[in-house]
C-alpha cells in the first residue's frame, strides 16, 4: 500500500516525519559548508531571536534539548569563538550565553541560507496556505506538548 493511499489520520503523522526529515536533510547539507551542523547552528539562531543573556538552561528549552546536551553544543561553539559564556551575577551557579561579534556574523549567513532555501521550498505557496498549514499546526501543538509532559 502506499502512502497516497492510506486513510488522511493515519498517513498525516508518517508524511509530516518524512517531509521534516527531508527538509531538515536538504537544510543540513546547505549549511554543512559553514561548518556548523544542525545541532550547532540551531542554539545560534534561537540566542540570536531571543537575545543575549539568556541561561544555559532557558536556551536548552528554547532549542528543545536536555541541558548536558546543550553543554556539549556551547563548548563546540565557544572553541569556535562563536559565543561566550558568563556567570550570572544574580545566580553564580548560572551561566549566561551571548554571541560574538563571529557568532553574530555566522547567524546573519545562517539566515541568509535559511531564507533562500526555505524560499526555494515555499514557491508556488501562497501566504494564505502557508497561514492555514502554520495555524494547524498551532492547533496540534498543545496536544503534543500535553503527550510529551506525560512521557
Amino acid at each position: 500500500m502506499l502512502l497516497k493511499d492510506l486513510p488522511l489520520r493515519d498517513r498525516f503523522g508518517l508524511q509530516f516525519s518524512l517531509f521534516a526529515r527531508q527538509w531538515r536533510r536538504v537544510i543540513y547539507k546547505r549549511l554543512e559548508v559553514s561548518g556548523l551542523t544542525d545541532a550547532t547552528w540551531s542554539p545560534l539562531v534561537h540566542l540570536a531571536a531571543h537575545g543575549d543573556g539568556v541561561t544555559q538552561k532557558e536556551l536548552a528549552a528554547l532549542v528543545g534539548i536536555d541541558g548536558s546536551t546543550l553543554v556539549r553544543l556551547l563548548d563546540i561553539l565557544a572553541g569556535k569563538d562563536l559565543i561566550e559564556r558568563r556567570t550570572d551575577e544574580t545566580d553564580r551557579r548560572a551561566k549566561k550565553i551571548y554571541l560574538t561579534e563571529k557568532g553574530r556574523t555566522a547567524v546573519r549567513d545562517i539566515r541568509i541560507e535559511l531564507n533562500r532555501t526555505e524560499s526555494e521550498f515555499l514557491a508556488g505557496i501562497s501566504d494564505q496556505e502557508l497561514a492555514l498549514v502554520l495555524d494547524v499546526l498551532a492547533r496540534i501543538a498543545p496536544h503534543l506538548d500535553q503527550a510529551e509532559r506525560a512521557l
